[in-house]
């Protein structure tokens, strides 16, 4: 007997051509493990562990009232956004003790997303640093907690990014809401491919 699929997972598309490797990427609780959750069509990989004792003092929870799990290697998740383009998704880690698996995260992505909580924007420095580092294209998506700060002009300005770099919102638990993100991101990835293009 065939093994049944959730329902609401979608196989991968018979005339899929194009894959996409993006990374998520953002301070710890951020939202990274929820968006990739949500817009994934398939069942999505997660390493997400328990919080425990042996974390406290090392990973800041100031601000997170309830937050009980946390990823220690990545999610996965896969998106169709068209019948030829499929998106493959990496949630990283948020906590700087794991930082180090972001290199090997990196490795053959075209693009991230740097998810920022304004309620820990200090959070979202690091990613931004990286990333522009690594010369990868990103776009920021305000995750909008409850009591979330700034408007998308105050974030911006706060993180010190060009106006080249798209900013959006972003509820991370709503499926179109993510997947407006990244439709965001492919854009902003082809727009770029463009301008390369004419230079040349």
């Amino acid at each position: 007997m065939a093994p049944t699929r959730p329902e609401g997972r979608t196989p991968l598309r018979s005339t899929a051509t194009d894959g996409v490797k993006i990374v998520i990427v953002g301070g710890f609780g951020a939202g990274k493990t929820t968006l990739v959750r949500s817009v994934s069509e398939i069942r999505p990989l997660s390493t997400e562990e328990t919080m425990t004792e042996a974390g406290r003092g090392i990973d800041s929870t100031a601000g997170l009232a309830g937050k009980l799990r946390t990823t220690v290697a990545f999610d996965f998740g896969r998106v169709s956004l068209t019948d030829e383009v499929v998106l493959y998704l990496f949630g990283a880690p948020g906590q700087r003790r794991f930082w180090y698996l972001w290199d090997r995260l990196f490795t053959g992505t075209l693009g991230a997303v740097v998810l920022v909580d304004t309620r820990r924007i200090e959070d979202s420095w690091y990613a931004i640093d990286r990333l522009e580092q690594y010369g990868m294209p990103f776009v920021v998506a305000r995750n909008n907690f409850p009591g979330s700060l700034h408007d998308l002009g105050e974030l911006r300005e706060a993180l010190s990014i060009s106006d080249a770099v798209p900013v959006v919102e972003c509820d991370a638990r709503r499926r179109d809401s993510a997947k407006h993100v990244l439709i965001t991101l492919v854009h902003h990835l082809y727009t770029m491919s463009r301008a390369r293009g004419v230079r040349c």
